[in-house]
C-alpha cells in the first residue's frame, strides 16, 4: 500500500513537471537539475548545522549522516524509478542529479561504484570505491599544499 502511493505520487510528480517543462529537451533537463540542486544545498546546510549543534564539532555528524541518507535516498529512487519506469526523466534529473547531487555526490559515487560493481567489473569498483577517498584526501592535502605555498609567495 505504501509503495502504491509513493508510485503514484512520484508518476503524478513527473506528469506535472513534463507539463510544466519547456519542450525543448536541452533546456529541460538542466532546469530541473537547477531546482533540485537549492533544496538539496539548503537541506545538507541546515542539516550540518543541526548536527553541530545538537552533538558538537568534534566529529563530522553532519556529513556522516548527508552522506548515508544521500546514498539510501540514492539507491532507493534509482531502483525505484528506473526497474519500474515510474517516473520522467526529468524528475530523475531533478531528484538524482539536482537534489542529491547538491546533497551529497557521496550518494553519486556510491551508485557508481554499484554499477561498475552489477556490470561485473568489480576490480574497477574496488579501485574506485577505494581509490575516490585514498586519493581524494591526497587530492585535497596537495590544494592546501599548493595554496599555502602560493599564498607565502604573493
Amino acid at each position: 500500500m505504501l509503495l502504491d502511493l509513493l508510485q503514484s505520487t512520484v508518476a503524478g510528480l513527473g506528469r506535472s513537471l513534463a507539463f510544466l517543462w519547456p519542450n525543448d529537451p536541452a533546456l529541460r533537463a538542466p532546469l530541473a537539475i537547477c531546482l533540485g540542486a537549492i533544496p538539496g544545498a539548503l537541506s545538507r546546510y541546515y542539516l550540518t548545522l543541526f548536527f553541530s549543534r545538537w552533538l558538537g564539532v568534534g566529529f563530522p555528524f553532519g556529513t556522516f549522516f548527508i552522506n548515508l541518507t544521500g546514498a539510501l535516498v540514492m539507491g532507493f529512487f534509482v531502483t525505484l524509478t528506473l526497474e519500474r519506469s515510474l517516473t520522467s526523466p526529468d524528475l530523475r534529473f531533478l531528484i538524482a542529479v539536482g537534489f542529491l547531487g547538491s546533497y551529497t555526490t557521496f550518494s553519486t559515487y556510491a551508485l557508481d561504484t554499484s554499477a561498475l560493481w552489477q556490470t561485473g567489473h568489480q576490480g574497477l569498483a574496488f579501485f574506485y570505491w577505494l581509490g575516490s577517498a585514498a586519493l581524494g584526501f591526497v587530492s585535497l592535502e596537495l590544494g592546501r599544499f599548493l595554496a599555502r605555498f602560493l599564498g607565502r609567495s604573493l
